[in-house]
């Protein structure tokens, strides 16, 4: 099946930038569609949708907290899928997950991915 696992995360201060990791493997990635999404979850609250992308890379959807700040792109010869964080707040502090997806059509809602990593911490201060 498809193995999932996120990294780039950490400390930085707010207005600055960061960049996700989610390097898959598995046959199964290998020979079918997967569409990929980012999510998050802060401490005490639910996880949220944070963005989506095809398995072409030509249809991309973003949460409108992150809209204009965060692009997610994917390198399917490197079985990799990034979220560039631009212009971090403090309300974007939480474990970043990403997740796979066999759907065709965009998908938003956690019960609709197959596959999911173990997150990657990010705090973003002041």
């Amino acid at each position: 099946q498809v193995q999932l696992v996120e990294s780039g995360g950490g400390l930085v201060q707010a207005g600055g930038s960061l960049r996700l990791s989610c390097a898959a493997s598995g046959h199964t990635f290998s020979t079918y569609a997967y569409g990929m999404g980012w999510f998050r979850q802060a401490p005490g609250k639910e996880r949220d949708f944070v963005a989506y992308i095809s398995w072409s890379g030509s249809s991309t959807s973003y949460a409108d907290s992150v809209k204009g700040r965060f692009t997610i792109s994917r390198d399917n010869a490197k079985n990799t899928v990034y979220l560039q964080m631009n212009s971090l707040k403090p309300e974007d502090t939480a474990v970043y997950y990403c997740a796979a997806t066999s759907r065709f059509t965009i998908a938003k809602s956690g019960s609709e991915y197959n596959y999911w990593g173990q997150g990657t911490q990010v705090t973003v201060s002041s």
